[in-house]
């Protein structure tokens, strides 16, 4: 302010010197006078147009710069432009935290929905849209309760009892693939609420799938037991010849086996699910496999009628498959087995190891039985899981073959594939990746 007043006081006194000294000695006084007038006005209006200059800025948003110059102006100028620049600079950190803060919930494998306090939608990620079926364009500042009207969370929404979520089906719920959310409400800020929507599907199929389970144990366990209890029974209180006592013994020996394997494919899936991965770095003999499943796929076919099966081995000798040699072998097995156990007496079977052209390879079994419907073919490798069940139990299965084989398969990185056609019969193939096969000179041989 100092320096403003003498600027001003200096400029009246240069033109007031201008004037006396252009003025005769008569008008010296009054001139003088006159011309500190006209400096202070000229004085004045530099000032203003100064002052203009940086109220025209300002009122432009304060964009690009301006000559103000010095003093009280352009020190004004000089200290709005750095507040500006530092308001600016926070301004863009605080839109960059709030970016970062949405793409964050964007990210988020939940739902998530921010409602304003009349419920009313503010903002949703992708994932709350496919729960919900959410659109960006047109649902934005809708009422939630006029686009989620499953009745269950319509109760909820208006007994406003936050304390507990509900469960919920999803946009996409259907009678053949169910989907199942679990929502949860939270009040927040001035009756603000935060949704959250987490997709529990998996979840309640597998609690299923583990009730499915021990009922089931407890049933196929169960049912030998009891026809043993009975046998023991009855040999312990009744009188019986040779004959009887044998075909009694027989038929405990046949529960016990039943019981047995039972057991040891229950502790095969144990063993699968707990251990580590195999190692990609032990190879195994493919035509060791094959020659060990032939031997045994033959002793099965014989057992099990007395006229055997018509089977047929082909495989690409010189093939290793890194892996675990155990498991492999009860893989391959278990679908010969099966093929066998399902499949008329006389009737072909072909078991085939061949390799494929990206270096990739498949262990397939194809049968001429009865076929399998196509609504049974995605819970085939289910636990327990039986198209016919009477028939399961009398050809001496378990019904965790297919799921033994599909953890073998998953655990070195293969597909277990399957097609089938009622009256035509069946193909359950395994495909091994490349980095999982290492063949030599590869020729497709009988064995």
């Amino acid at each position: 302010m100092f320096w403003r007043l003498f600027s001003l006081v200096l400029c009246q006194l240069v033109a007031a010197g201008l004037g006396w000294y252009l003025a005769s000695p008569r008008d010296e006084w009054p001139l003088a006078l006159a011309m500190a007038l006209v400096g202070g006005y000229a004085w004045f209006v530099v000032d203003s147009t100064r002052g203009l200059r940086l109220l025209g800025w300002l009122r432009k948003g304060a964009e690009g710069d301006v000559t103000i110059g010095s003093g009280l102006w352009g020190e004004s100028y000089d200290r709005v432009r750095r507040i500006l620049r530092a308001t600016g600079r926070l301004t863009q950190e605080s839109d960059n935290r709030l970016k970062d803060f949405l793409a964050a919930m964007q990210a988020s494998p939940n739902g998530v929905v921010l409602l304003d306090s009349e419920a009313r939608i503010e903002w949703f990620n992708q994932t709350a849209a496919t729960h919900f079926g959410f659109d960006v364009q047109r649902d934005m500042l809708q009422h939630l309760g006029n686009l989620v009207r499953d009745p269950g969370f319509a109760a909820y929404l208006s007994a406003r009892n936050f304390q507990r979520d509900i469960v919920m089906p999803g946009k996409e719920n259907r009678d053949s693939k169910p989907v199942r959310l679990s929502v949860h409400l939270h009040p927040y800020g001035d009756g603000r609420m935060l949704l959250l929507s987490r997709d529990i599907t998996a979840v309640e199929q597998a609690e299923a799938m583990r009730r499915d389970f021990v009922a089931n144990v407890s049933h196929e366990i169960r049912t030998p037991l009891t026809v043993l209890a009975g046998f023991v029974e009855t040999l312990q209180t009744l009188p019986l010849d040779d004959q009887e006592r044998q075909r009694y013994l027989g038929l405990m020996s046949q529960q016990a086996q039943r019981m047995q394997t039972l057991v040891n494919d229950l502790l095969t899936l144990s063993r699968l699910e707990g251990s580590p991965l195999p190692s990609a770095h032990e190879w195994v003999s493919v035509d060791m496999l094959m020659k060990q499943c032939e031997q045994e796929a033959h002793d099965l076919s014989h057992l099990l009628s007395t006229q055997s099966h018509d089977l047929h081995f082909a495989c690409a000798s010189g093939c290793e498959i890194a892996g675990s040699a155990a498991e492999l072998h009860s893989a391959m097995s278990n679908l010969i087995g099966n093929a066998i156990r399902y499949t008329p007496a006389q009737r072909r079977i072909d078991v085939i190891f061949r390799q494929l052209p990206d270096g990739g390879a498949e262990f397939a079994v194809r049968d001429q039985g009865p076929g399998i419907a196509q609504e049974h073919l995605p819970r085939l490798t289910e636990r327990f899981y039986r198209v016919d069940r009477s028939r399961s139990r009398d050809t001496g299965g378990t019904g965790l073959g297919l799921a033994i084989v599909k953890h073998v398969a998953q655990r070195h990185g293969a597909e277990l594939g399957i097609e089938s056609v009622p009256g035509k019969g069946s193909t359950f193939a395994i495909t091994f990746p490349g980095y999982r096969m290492r063949c030599a000179n590869a020729v497709s041989v009988a064995l």
